[in-house]
């Protein structure tokens, strides 16, 4: 449910945010890790991700990208929130007692079965090869090498749907790409949850400083040293190819690997 918050304080004028009704179960110490702030250092203590730094602490819920508990049906015991991603997450305990973390998908409620194995039913959370799969059935948590895990489409709202298939690969539509993916992958039937992440508004910037993300400056407005596009007497624009700090380009540069 998006809600928009009544303008009582300068702060949440023109605030949105989500409302979900989360249910908690007991906390499993063995889910969740440590996570230590790097403030986007890297082993030498350089900067290498600008804008990062102080926020609240976070824990990291081990999900689990695998689910290869084939043939054991799991129930859903919780549906959280992560701090570490825009999506919900469930807690899903095994016929064998196992508890795992997975990304909770859009219409799935507590008290759901879910099952993974090689040929199953399109229900929504069962997990099963792309081969047995029907076309046009809404997918998620796709592999690209078969038993490495979900790679695609693991963000809020995200799924793809399978156009065709061939002697041993599918290809598949995510987004604005195609891709061809072996048959013997995984992938979950569904869609991912929180599809409407992307209404919210923060509302003041205090927020994103919880969040650990810290102001974000033009590199015009920097002095030399600082940035490529610094220095100079009064407002001037940059005489070169918009680049980062590091000399990167960052407009019509391709940076997206073949994976």
């Amino acid at each position: 449910m998006i809600i928009k918050c009544k303008p009582t304080s300068p702060g949440i004028r023109g605030k949105v945010y989500i409302k979900s009704n989360f249910f908690f179960y007991k906390k499993k110490k063995k889910l969740f890790l440590i996570k230590k702030k790097k403030s986007g250092r890297n082993n030498q203590g350089k900067i290498t991700v600008n804008h990062r730094g102080g926020g609240f602490k976070k824990k990291y819920r081990i999900i689990d990208f695998l689910m290869n508990n084939y043939y054991l049906y799991g129930v859903v015991k919780s549906i959280e929130y992560d701090p570490n991603r825009n999506s919900f997450i469930s807690l899903i305990s095994y016929s064998n007692g196992l508890f795992k973390y997975i990304l909770h998908l859009k219409g799935l409620k507590i008290g759901d079965k879910i099952i993974s194995g090689k040929k199953l039913s399109t229900k929504i959370g069962y997990r099963m090869k792309i081969k047995y799969i029907p076309i046009g059935v809404k997918i998620c948590c796709v592999e690209n090498i078969p038993n490495k895990g979900s790679v695609y489409c693991r963000s809020a709202g995200c799924f793809c749907k399978i156009i065709s298939k061939e002697k041993k690969k599918c290809i598949l539509k995510i987004n604005s790409r195609i891709k061809k993916i072996n048959f013997n992958c995984y992938a979950t039937v569904g869609e991912i949850s929180n599809n409407n992440f992307y209404l919210k508004k923060i509302g003041k910037a205090g927020v994103n400083r919880n969040k650990g993300i810290r102001p974000t400056v033009r590199g015009v407005a920097m002095n030399p040293v600082d940035h490529p596009h610094g220095g100079g007497e009064g407002k001037t624009s940059t005489k070169r190819h918009p680049v980062n700090f590091k000399g990167k380009l960052t407009k019509g540069f391709k940076t997206r690997r073949n994976v």
